[in-house]
């Protein structure tokens, strides 16, 4: 469908649509567990030298990332970033490109709930 057709959609728009499918089926099971929990995506992983422990990485290149989040006077709650450039970039078509959402998801609330990624599938 061409770009000037109003029902097309754009990669960003499509790949929002995949996030938000992962997310609220897991909220509808582990709602109590993921209240607070922010949700972001981003084109692309900030340049940062050296990556923490809650990026989740494919070689070198940041896929995702975990932010705790702080309690206390400025609270800030937990926040999942996915970076939208680097997991198209690894999808083969729409489909792949589901699966491998839903594996960053899943393996990026597994670390922040300190579960397996098994026990949330």
């Amino acid at each position: 469908m061409p770009a000037t057709v109003p029902l097309a959609r754009t990669k960003a728009e499509i790949f929002d649509d995949l996030v938000l499918d992962t997310v609220e089926g897991l909220e509808r099971r582990y709602a109590k567990e993921l209240a607070g929990v922010e949700f972001a995506v981003e084109d692309v992983p900030p340049e940062l030298n050296v990556y923490d422990s809650d990026v989740l990485e494919d070689g070198e290149v940041p896929l995702a990332r975990l932010l705790p989040g702080r309690p206390g006077r400025h609270e800030l709650p937990p926040r999942i970033v996915l970076y939208r450039r680097p997991l198209e970039f690894r999808a083969m078509d729409r489909e792949d490109l589901a699966d491998l959402v839903h594996d960053v998801i899943i393996e990026q609330v597994a670390n922040l709930l300190g579960v397996d990624p098994d026990e949330l599938t």
